[in-house]
């Protein structure tokens, strides 16, 4: 499993966000995280759309967290940027076996699934006010 650039930009944006403890504006956040205008911009959207960021339009607009940052886990983000965090491709739905008849008797999908739920565990434990 690797996370997503996109992913790891949306961390990022959250920190600078908390660190600010108030409105900061797209650019600002750009240039603190080095990510570009326009895919902040796209992060940002995806942010608001999950309810971890609002915005504030006007000359002294920019973005803000919308829940406090305690309540906020890697894993949310994560999840919210990725979709559910899997270390194999075998976990998801739509996926066919070739090697079983039934995915959820192979031992290998068992043992993939039992690895991501401890990673996944431990993302959800670390909070965004522990950074």
């Amino acid at each position: 499993m690797k996370i997503t650039r996109e992913a790891d930009y949306a961390i990022r944006i959250l920190y600078i966000i908390k660190n600010e403890s108030g409105v900061v504006s797209a650019r600002e956040i750009s240039e603190k995280t080095g990510v570009s205008l326009r895919f902040s911009l796209k992060i940002l959207a995806k942010l608001s759309e999950a309810g971890f960021v609002d915005s504030k339009k006007g000359a002294q607009g920019g973005y803000f967290l919308k829940k406090p940052a305690e309540d906020i886990s890697l894993a949310n983000i994560i999840e919210n940027i990725d979709g559910p965090i899997a270390i194999s491709h075998c976990m998801e739905d739509d996926f066919c076996c070739t090697r079983v008849s039934d995915k959820s008797e192979c031992s290998f999908r068992k043992v993939f699934c039992a690895v991501s739920g401890k990673i996944r565990n431990e993302l959800s434990s670390m909070k965004l006010s522990q950074f």
